[in-house]
């Protein structure tokens, strides 16, 4: 049936039978393309009904639909064009996994990050009113990104606008993980009431509110949707499925099946062998540290796994472990607030969802100097590559503000070195950049515990005409394009390990004028800003050429981390070939 569905038009010749029977097709596929080249599983096995339902009441494209974050537009992007993406082996990757305008007219933004779509969709509908169009704007949201506090502002500003916007509230009673905080309660008691319980936030804050129970009953959908089209004020569609739903594991295991590597559709088994992460390791780290520390708490905002902080070790947690949702803004107050009590927080978070929260970094902790341990993850090209999730934008931005030290690790045992200094530390907050890519260790780290010595610069090699100066995960291209001068061009370089990438060693850049002609950096992240070029400036009046190496300020999209760095010069060749022109050109 799929075959001849090429538009959201050709969905709506079918009956109500042929709509069911469409809709295990499309379930089937994603479980075929997801089991081949993994994805976001349960959100769109969950979504299934609802997007059928959305599409054959609805008119797509005049009709707008706003996903929140996306992990549950794989339906519509089939529904509107794009199945052969999810059918045709070779054309898997022919469309993001997210919503994406340049893609089709039935995607509007796009989305990778939670509790947007209330907002973006109360802007729609005023704009719509602005310029007396009536078309119906629905908002679709997930239960856990219900917790974020744009959906809030977004709840109450739909209210204001008081127009045709229809929200979707997807209810699987899961975020990644478990959901945590009041307003689930209240969702709870929804659920077990059927949508009847007398305390209801969304009629009070002003929704008209319809309650499904099924939300894989298609005729129930179905009736809604017809019922509440062209409204003319906000409502409000609580709708409960289940994550995962028709795939046994998925819906067993629903955390572990938000997202995964291919897999097999029988079994689960994965088919990738993944070596261990730095995320497990910080998680064993954590889980230890705990038992021993009473003081110690671990938080999350809703994505416990970016430290591998499974179930068995939240339990053994226990009230040494929080997860505050989906709310970065939250957790960097929140942590800040415990450290002013005396106990130690610990927060670990994705690159791409540190940059949320910048005022709460900037006034509730760094003005504060409340001493939080923060520690960032695929902060990196070798990390998250989707434009929604970049990694490269943290240490621009926590390059602007004063009283966080930022340390960057160069290889698991310095990490480490850091992170129990950082738990000592009662000063100050401190950020820890996690390396990108594989684990490296090095054997021959002379861990220290101590880093108090602030903006102090490693000088891990002593030479001359040129010193290399790499950030966490270059610093080991820094070590081969050091060993390769030596051997071929017998050109000693200084080689340097700067820790530090909030500041710099204005003692040490004092000295390098005196013996070197070129200075050359390279970091793992937006170039603009970014930790070279503080170093570029503060040079600017000296003899020595300083050359940044980092990615320009744009948003790579779904990029191989090889080619990016290769098309900006970033490889151990490129980068030879520029000094030993550079030192050439000054010799002539």
């Amino acid at each position: 049936m799929l075959e001849n569905i090429k538009n959201p038009n050709d969905l709506k010749k079918l009956e109500i039978e042929q709509l069911s029977l469409l809709s295990n097709e499309i379930r089937q596929v994603l479980i075929d393309k997801l089991s081949n080249h993994g994805g976001h599983i349960g959100p769109n096995l969950a979504m299934v009904e609802i997007t059928i339902a959305l599409h054959y009441v609805f008119n797509s494209p005049y009709d707008k639909f706003v996903f929140d974050v996306s992990h549950q537009s794989y339906v519509h992007k089939i529904l509107t064009g794009r199945s052969e993406a999810f059918t045709d082996e070779s054309k898997y990757d022919n469309v993001s996994g997210y919503t994406n305008p340049s893609e089709s007219e039935h995607d509007l933004f796009e989305i990778g990050h939670t509790s947007t779509s209330l907002s973006l969709a109360c802007g729609l509908a005023k704009g719509r009113d602005l310029q007396n169009e009536n078309y119906n704007v629905v908002a679709l949201i997930g239960d856990g990104s219900l917790s974020g506090g744009e959906a809030y502002e977004g709840l109450n500003n739909i209210i204001e606008n008081n127009s045709n916007t229809i929200v979707i509230l997807n209810d699987n009673q899961m975020s990644i993980a478990e959901n945590h905080g009041g307003i689930y309660k209240n969702l709870q008691k929804l659920r077990e009431t059927k949508g009847e319980c007398e305390n209801n936030v969304f009629t009070a804050i002003g929704f008209d509110y319809y309650f499904i129970e099924d939300g894989h009953d298609l005729n129930s959908l179905i009736e809604i949707f017809k019922k509440v089209k062209n409204c003319k004020k906000p409502v409000l569609i609580h709708i409960c499925t289940i994550k995962g739903k028709g795939l046994n594991f998925a819906e067993h295991d629903k955390e572990k099946w938000h997202w995964n590597f291919p897999f097999d559709k029988n079994t689960g088994e994965s088919k990738i062998n993944l070596d261990i992460d730095y995320n497990e390791l910080t998680g064993q780290y954590i889980s230890e540290k705990l038992k021993s520390n009473s003081n110690l708490v671990a938080v999350t905002s809703a994505t416990p796994s970016v430290f591998a902080f499974n179930k068995d070790r939240r339990e053994q947690a226990g009230k040494q472990f929080v997860d505050v949702g989906i709310c970065e803004e939250h957790a960097i107050a929140f942590i800040s607030g415990i450290a002013k009590a005396g106990a130690k927080p610990i927060y670990p978070v994705y690159s791409s969802f540190l940059q949320r929260t910048y005022d709460q970094l900037s006034q509730d902790l760094a003005l504060n100097k409340n001493p939080a341990v923060i520690i960032v993850f695929a902060g990196s090209v070798y990390g998250l590559n989707d434009v929604t999730h970049l990694g490269l934008f943290d240490i621009s931005l926590l390059n602007s503000i004063p009283n966080i030290v930022t340390l960057a690790p160069t290889c698991k045992e310095e990490y480490f070195d850091m992170l129990e200094y950082s738990l000592k530390e009662t000063s100050f907050p401190i950020i820890i950049r996690v390396p990108g890519g594989k684990v490296l260790s090095n054997p021959n780290y002379k861990c220290t515990g101590d880093y108090s010595n602030i903006n102090k610069f490693k000088i891990e090699k002593e030479g001359s005409k040129v010193a290399l100066i790499g950030i966490g995960t270059f610093f080991n291209l820094c070590e081969k394009i050091a060993n390769e001068l030596v051997t071929n061009y017998k050109i000693k370089p200084t080689l340097i390990n700067p820790q530090f990438i909030s500041g710099i060693d204005k003692d040490l850049l004092r000295d390098i004028p005196k013996n070197h002609s070129l200075l050359i950096t390279i970091e793992d992240g937006i170039i603009d800003g970014g930790f070279g070029q503080n170093i570029a400036s503060f040079l600017g009046m000296s003899n020595v050429k300083v050359k940044n190496y980092g990615i320009p300020k744009s948003f790579p999209d779904r990029f191989i981390a090889e080619n990016l760095l290769e098309e900006n010069g970033i490889s151990k060749k490129q980068i030879i070939d520029f000094i030993i022109k550079n030192l050439q050109i000054k010799n002539d």
